[in-house]
């Protein structure tokens, strides 16, 4: 019986981790006006819409 229960959190896990890979994690340089040194923006993307946040200012 046990192994059911097993078997059912698995096929779970499975559905949520192929959701998972859709995302993207991001991270963009920026350069700061005050002192010109580059700090960095991290953020989760769904990889469909990188190109829109890469062109963000």
């Amino acid at each position: 019986m046990a192994k059911a229960a097993k078997t059912a959190i698995k096929t779970k896990d499975q559905k949520a981790a192929a959701e998972a890979k859709n995302w993207t994690k991001v991270i963009k340089a920026v350069r700061s006006p005050k002192t010109g040194a580059y700090t960095f923006k991290e953020a989760i993307v769904h990889k469909d819409k990188i190109k829109d946040y890469l062109a963000q200012k």
